[in-house]
């Protein structure tokens, strides 16, 4: 019955297996537009919730992003252990449209706490895509093109970051209040994409399984390499959970996720008010600022994914192209150690835009490292580390907010936050060991 099962999957590879990383993109899209349109706004929601008015305005805003991280911390712990015992087919749809109902009450509540539980719920329930997302992308994709298959996922979020400015562009109004139909159209999007999901993704094909085959791991057709037979381990092998999670490796992505996690919420929070509130920016302009901060954003995420698969055919192993394509993305994000000293103009936009290339391209890489961890507990290894990487950076969105109470200043704390993934990539050279995967002969 396993290999009836096998034999399903393997005959629909190919174009449906793409097509389904379409899907996911359009998830990572619609989970981001749900996020950003808080930020995107921010101004007017301290306005019309009277932050404006509390000497402590920035930091109350920054609990509202606190209450966001915290519930994904612990959502992504809850989501990521039922990832892996139930068939992702049923769990992806319903935390979608759990997600997009809450962000269509952000946009009716009036009272700050009416925000902060709306914030709240949305981040707990958003928690369960990327569980659903990387099992989905492991269980369809061999090791060398995961790398491709997590850009193509993780660009999505660019994606949304791009249209949510625009929306609020034409939708908002100079009318104290105008905002609140952005989140309510933005929450009613997921119910679409549930349909197509159902539709392209039937059965049992991502279900739980009692055993993975090789010709199921190696997705091309091609004869799987001995490094591809090691992570081809049966769901009930005797690989326990507790033998992933102490190992070095993990480790290692415990540290790494905290430190780019950081360095990209820190933009995706602050960027809009540092825009109109530091440098004086109208709204539009702001805006159109932030549409193209994304836009380059997904180029240098798809850029990052084809890169590794290019290495890879160039001679490289997996572990090294992924290593090299992480390394030149680091470079890029710490650009922004010139922001403070950049005036209002051409060369801060400029400056925005190269750390924006390099910003995203760094969470391909990363998943495809964490997908080398383990099989039967990618979810929880997910689950896990997000709940690391949100629970501690959290937190520091209402400090960053009370400095900037107290010195009017926004630049040097988004300045030393993109200097943050060269230190992942210091950790990642010393931490992860030797090569996962073999290199290919060259062409």
């Amino acid at each position: 019955m396993a290999e009836t099962m096998v034999d399903d999957v393997q005959q629909r590879r190919g174009t449906w297996v793409w097509s389904v990383c379409v899907l996911l993109l359009l998830a990572s899209t619609i989970n981001y537009m749900d996020r950003l349109t808080l930020s995107s706004v921010a101004p007017r929601i301290k306005s019309d919730f009277q932050l404006d008015r509390d000497e402590r305005g920035n930091q109350r805003y920054g609990t509202v992003e606190t209450a966001f991280g915290l519930a994904f911390a612990v959502g992504a712990l809850f989501w990521g252990n039922i990832a892996d015992r139930v068939n992702i087919r049923w769990l992806y749809p319903l935390v979608l449209l759990a997600w997009s109902t809450m962000g269509f009450f952000t946009g009716v509540v009036e009272t700050y706490t009416g925000l902060l539980l709306c914030r709240f719920f949305l981040g707990f329930f958003e928690a369960g895509h990327w569980p659903c997302a990387l099992k989905t992308t492991q269980r369809l994709l061999p090791p060398h093109r995961r790398g491709l298959g997590n850009s193509v996922l993780q660009s999505g979020t660019a994606i949304g970051a791009i249209l949510t400015p625009q929306i609020i562009k034409w939708m908002v109004t100079p009318e104290s209040g105008s905002w609140r139909p952005a989140f309510q159209a933005i929450g009613l999007i997921g119910a679409g994409w549930v349909v197509m999901w159902l539709c392209t993704v039937r059965g049992r094909e991502l279900a739980p399984k009692v055993a993975i085959s090789l010709r199921e791991m190696n997705a091309d057709g091609e004869t799987p390499s001995d490094e591809e037979a090691l992570l081809s381990r049966s769901e009930g092998a005797t690989e326990s959970f507790w033998s992933v999670i102490f190992h070095r490796r993990f480790v290692t992505l415990f540290c790494v996720v905290i430190l780019i996690n950081t360095a990209y919420h820190f933009y995706r929070v602050w960027l809009t008010l540092f825009l109109m509130k530091g440098r004086e920016y109208s709204e539009p302009v702001a805006l159109d600022v932030l549409s193209w901060f994304y836009i380059v954003n997904d180029v240098g995420c798809i850029t990052a994914g084809f890169a590794t698969t290019w290495l890879h055919r160039r001679g490289l192993s997996v572990h090294a192209s992924r290593l090299w394509v992480f390394g030149a993305c680091s470079l890029l994000t710490a650009s922004s150690l010139s922001l403070p000293f950049l005036p209002t103009g051409s060369q801060l936009i400029a400056a925005l835009m190269v750390l924006s290339l390099g910003s995203l391209g760094l969470f391909p890489c990363y998943y495809s490292f964490s997908q080398d961890l383990t099989t039967a507990h990618q979810g929880k290894v997910t689950g896990l580390l997000g709940f690391f990487a949100w629970a501690v950076t959290s937190p520091l969105h209402p400090m960053f907010g009370r400095f900037i109470d107290q010195t009017g200043r926004h630049d040097w704390g988004l300045a030393l936050a993109g200097l943050l993934p060269l230190v992942a990539l210091c950790v990642l050279i010393v931490g992860w060991g030797r090569d996962s995967h073999p290199r290919p002969a060259c062409a």
